[in-house]
């Protein structure tokens, strides 16, 4: 009985081949050698184990076997994807996407070369901490500012320039975990701070942190927004006001870990109140730290405000070169700064305002119009009720009402999910009672016909088998 293996061409007879020539005119030569070599393998061992079934009769069976591999080989590791999650700020998916204009001022920038640290009126060298300042302080209030590369570093910064080798005190209540497994004493420790932990985790009173700063060798007073969890009932804190009444007695700096980074009023997007930057700076506080891609709708930034002769302090540091931000980042963040110029402005043209202020009315909207357009290609859905969330650490609880598509896989919805997943681009949709959501809140303009593409191709999936 003859081997079947005998009937597999050599590589060098596919590359030879005119089915190769246009895969060798579309990929660096290598790649395709190592690709055909891994198909060829592959095709053995299968017929090693007795698979009768490979279809292998003709050099375009390997052509096209070939080409699929290298598509998934040449493919971007980090790529768009559709959310269809109602999430607005989903970490995973890399939080805030960009206005317009603050993507197109990241491109511009990365093209070619910059003024970043350089003077261009003097000629002379300039520094990459001047860019973004003046709105900064415009915006806030703030004396000056600092931005480096997100808000853990700056928090590090921070506590590594005021307190090194001292203690911060920090309300129990406050010692967060941040995401990634990241905690609050951890960051203290890494940056050479030790933790004075103060009060109990749902009472904190000023007494408390004037008790541990006789006791302790504080060097300065923590305050951490705890933006990502709540507590509720028998609670007390101590006012941010009142605390820099107190640092400013002892001599001390009083930090504000905001994070979240609103900079607009949390009223008109109809959310629940949230503080500002600037209302942690006007209560007292002397560094406030806020994170450039959550609610502020940036790139991934942490921006620091306050006492100019701290934020000086922070740009001596030679912690601050290791955290310090790329041109790219700074073009985004300024081109989205400059929004907020005019507040209007801002929530019609930043996605992660425009989407937290989507009305459930506009949403049903998209979904009917979306549901018809499945209707024409054959495929069933049904507008429901979906609620929402902001994201990224922040809002805890807070729901965001609107309205989704449901969509009933023939084989189940973790099926269809999967199908929708497994496509260019990948759609990231939810689960809720054996369905899948299709939230319409997180869909951004001009990503309906790719969705109905997608959707279209994960039900033919689904029918075949494939």
């Amino acid at each position: 009985m003859s081997d079947p293996r005998r009937g597999i061409p050599s590589v060098d007879a596919l590359l030879a081949s005119p089915e190769f020539e246009p895969i060798l005119k579309g990929f660096p030569r290598q790649l395709v050698v190592k690709v055909t070599r891994i198909v060829i393998q592959e095709i053995r061992n299968r017929l090693l184990a007795g698979d009768k079934d490979i279809e292998r009769d003709g050099l375009s069976y390997y052509a096209r076997t070939v080409v699929i591999r290298l598509e998934q080989e040449t493919m971007p590791s980090l790529r768009g994807v559709i959310n269809a999650t109602g999430v607005v700020l989903h970490t995973n998916l890399g939080r805030a996407p960009l206005a317009e204009v603050a993507a197109d001022a990241m491109a511009t920038t990365a093209r070619g070369y910059s003024n970043l640290e350089y003077d261009v009126e003097s000629g002379k060298r300039g520094s990459r901490y001047d860019h973004c300042v003046k709105l900064l302080r415009e915006l806030t209030g703030a004396e000056d500012a600092i931005v480096v590369n997100n808000n853990a570093a700056a928090l590090v910064l921070v506590l590594n320039t005021t307190a090194r080798g001292k203690g911060v005190a920090v309300s129990r209540g406050e010692l967060v975990e941040i995401g990634g497994g990241f905690r609050i004493p951890e960051i203290l420790e890494r940056a050479g701070a030790f933790l004075v932990e103060v009060g109990s985790t749902n009472r904190t009173r000023l007494s408390d942190y004037q008790n541990s700063i006789k006791k302790d060798k504080v060097a300065a007073i923590l305050k951490v927004h705890r933006s990502n969890f709540r507590i509720t009932g028998f609670t007390e804190d101590a006012s941010l006001a009142s605390l820099a009444d107190l640092a400013n007695e002892e001599g001390i700096p009083l930090l504000h870990d905001l994070g979240s980074g609103l900079f607009v009023a949390s009223d008109a997007l109809a959310l629940p109140a949230e503080p500002l930057a600037a209302d942690s700076l006007s209560a007292g506080a002397d560094l406030v730290a806020v994170s450039g891609d959550k609610l502020l709708g940036g790139p991934q930034a942490g921006i620091i405000l306050g006492n100019s002769e701290l934020i000086n302090s922070l740009r001596q540091n030679p912690l601050c070169r290791a955290l310090r931000v790329d041109k790219v980042t700074l073009a985004g963040l300024e081109a989205t700064l400059q929004l907020y110029r005019d507040p209007g402005q801002a929530l019609e043209s930043i996605p992660t305002l425009r989407m937290l202020g989507n009305t459930p009315e506009s949403l049903g909207k998209r979904c009917e119009e979306l549901a018809a357009e499945l209707t024409g290609l054959g495929i069933g859905s049904s507008i429901v009720e979906s609620e929402g969330r902001v994201g990224g650490g922040t809002y805890p609880g807070v729901k965001l009402p609107g309205f989704a598509l449901a969509l009933d896989g023939p084989h189940g919805a973790e099926v269809l999910a999967m199908h929708l997943r497994n496509g260019d681009p990948p759609v990231i949709a939810r689960i809720v009672d054996k369905r899948v959501f299709i939230d319409l809140r997180t869909v951004l303009p001009g990503q309906e016909n790719d969705l109905v593409r997608r959707v279209r191709e994960a039900f033919s999936n689904e029918r075949f088998g494939s």
